[in-house]
């Protein structure tokens, strides 16, 4: 049997399963490799590894294409879990997605897959790739409810030109259609949400096994206390769920929101109001930004950006100093969060995005002499 020129990332679910029925129908040679990249640590684990792997063989046994799997937990551990943990000790609130695409998907598959003999790899994600004036573009799904390019922003020239993405040009709703037509048991199959090593079960009980917090105040950033929490480090900017203050009603009932934390005095703040001023920043500073065509468009250009996935299009004005980036927002954007990642897109091309540093929210850490530099 000749050496498949693309493998499939199959996952068990609905999406990877008609990207291989659609490079299948093809007429190419295809074959299909599942990833299981967390280790289960109960019989109930959340990333339901032994089901999702039935699933892919028998999506694959449907199709007539070869199957693989491979173990990807201990690169998964040493390249994403670790820098997930190390993040969240420091106070800051990491996307584990982005940096599993990268550094596992698209990199660890794919040097598996070229291993196999295959020319390209292809996912279920909601993404498109084009190639324009000699260089290779990441565009945005045709569905906006499921583009994904927001967690493929890391991605290089290199990895773009041997990867295809077969659903980017459907919706969700088509997909499923083409599942069910197929005889897919995935039809129908309820999509992955969260992180997956996390999955149904209670975010901050998983956290505390690998980083163990005391409980501390929670204050208003007056100084007055309004209650206790479990752990600071456990908390994100403009979390409103797990305070355990909701019944408090001061200043108009409003319900409370972490506006900032301190993780070596064990302290969150909090204040009432989604759209209160604590939570609010227009200025913004990354770390090192990754650019998909391998450099920025300009030292300093305007273009759509989100902080945070799914959140609508911002428009900005980028600096890029020092291959950092400063990004000034038109309107003032909510609970702009160290850690996650801003991402720049021009019209439906993906620019490339960084992971934020900080913001000039009033908990921000603002640095007027980056600003300026």
């Amino acid at each position: 049997m000749s050496a498949p020129r693309v493998i499939v990332g199959v996952s068990g679910g609905v999406d990877s399963s008609v990207a291989a029925a659609l490079l299948a129908a093809r007429g190419e040679p295809v074959a299909g490799l599942f990833m299981q990249n967390w280790e289960e640590d109960d019989r109930d684990g959340p990333c339901r590894a032994d089901a999702d792997r039935k699933d892919a063989v028998a999506v694959c046994a449907r199709l007539g294409i070869a199957f693989h799997a491979r173990n990807f937990a201990a690169e998964y551990w040493d390249q994403v879990f670790a820098h997930f943990l190390e993040e969240y000790r420091v106070g800051r609130t990491p996307n584990p997605d982005v940096l599993c695409n990268r550094e596992i998907k698209f990199k660890t598959f794919l040097e598996h897959a070229q291993a196999l003999g295959a020319e390209r790899i292809a996912t279920g994600h909601y993404a498109r790739v084009d190639r324009q004036d000699g260089r290779w573009r990441l565009l945005r799904g045709r569905d906006a409810d499921k583009d994904q390019s927001y967690f493929l922003h890391a991605l290089g020239q290199a990895q773009l030109a041997a990867t295809l993405f077969p659903v980017g040009e459907l919706t969700k709703a088509q997909v499923r259609g083409i599942a069910r037509e197929a005889g897919f048991a995935t039809h129908d199959k309820k999509d992955s949400t969260g992180i997956c090593f996390i999955g149904e079960r209670d975010f901050r009980q998983f956290l505390s096994r690998y980083l163990p917090a005391q409980q501390g105040p929670i204050r208003t950033p007056d100084g007055r206390e309004v209650g206790r929490h479990g752990g600071a480090l456990y908390y994100t900017l403009g979390q409103r769920g797990g305070l355990g203050i909701g019944g408090r009603r001061d200043a108009g009932g409003e319900a409370w929101y972490v506006v900032g934390k301190d993780v070596a005095a064990n302290v969150v703040y909090a204040v009432q109001g989604n759209a209160n001023d604590w939570l609010m920043s227009r200025r913004l500073v990354a770390e090192e930004a990754h650019w998909i065509a391998g450099d920025p468009p300009a030292s300093t250009f305007d273009c759509l950006a989100k902080t945070r996935y799914r959140q609508p299009d911002q428009r900005c004005r980028v600096r890029v100093v020092d291959g950092t980036c400063i990004v000034h927002f038109e309107q003032p954007q909510r609970a702009v969060t160290p850690g996650q990642s801003v991402v720049f897109y021009d019209g439906e091309s993906c620019l490339g995005g960084a992971v934020i540093a900080r913001s000039d929210a009033p908990f921000g850490q603002w640095n007027e002499e980056t600003e300026h530099a």
